[in-house]
């Protein structure tokens, strides 16, 4: 399912809604090293996290070698005070003849989540996914190909950014308005994943802050 449904259950135990007095909202502060508040969860195999400078800077490295585990961190936040999301991310290369939209291309070099807990009715935890996308066109959007629950969008596909930093801000309210067709005034975790466990490839991304602000 890859982040599809599993944190449901997983969340039951998040209570406390975080806001941000001074607009921003930081969820990893991966320049500075820290995981501490992020958790692991592996799917088949495991993709190797670790800080380096490689990437010009200090970043959060995904290595996944024919393997999918991804990193999450429990936090709700408050869409009201703080609805936009704000990383970086980096990928020099894609993924070769993978049709995202079937189970057996269901890999990616880079992903973000946010999610929003169903609570007890874990059936009903629903996933937003930004994707650094291999072969689906920039705007694209799709339900994961394993569940409706998780739907996709494709915000930088193949090679034309590939190499170079690049930096994303996406008014969650919005797209979560446009791709389930509700307004939500909060969400309960954000996750990120590199995975190449269906295709059997490999792929390497670099992760950089992620944060909300209010505008």
């Amino acid at each position: 399912m890859k982040f599809g449904m599993w944190l449901g259950g997983v969340l039951l135990a998040v209570s406390t809604v975080a806001g941000a007095a001074d607009g921003e909202l930081m969820i990893g502060r991966f320049s500075a090293g820290d995981l501490k508040e992020w958790q692991t969860k592996g799917f088949q195999g495991e993709t190797r996290y670790a800080f380096d400078e490689k990437s010009g800077r200090r970043a959060l490295f995904a290595d996944s070698r024919s393997a999918a585990s991804g990193l999450y961190r429990e936090i709700r936040v408050d869409l009201q005070r703080t609805p936009w999301l704000h990383w970086s991310w980096r990928v020099d290369r894609v993924l070769d003849g993978v049709d995202e939209r079937t189970t057996a291309g269901d890999d990616y070099p880079a992903r973000v989540y946010v999610v929003v807990s169903g609570g007890a009715a874990f059936w009903k935890t629903r996933s937003l996914v930004y994707v650094w996308s291999s072969h689906q066109p920039v705007g694209a959007t799709w339900n994961n190909a394993f569940t409706s629950n998780a739907r996709v969008m494709a915000l930088r596909s193949g090679t034309r950014d590939a190499g170079q930093w690049v930096s994303e801000k996406r008014d969650i309210r919005a797209d979560f308005r446009q791709l389930f067709g509700e307004d939500i005034a909060q969400i309960d975790a954000v996750a990120l994943m590199t995975d190449t466990d269906n295709s059997g490839q490999s792929a390497t991304a670099w992760y950089g802050d992620i944060y909300f602000t209010a505008r």
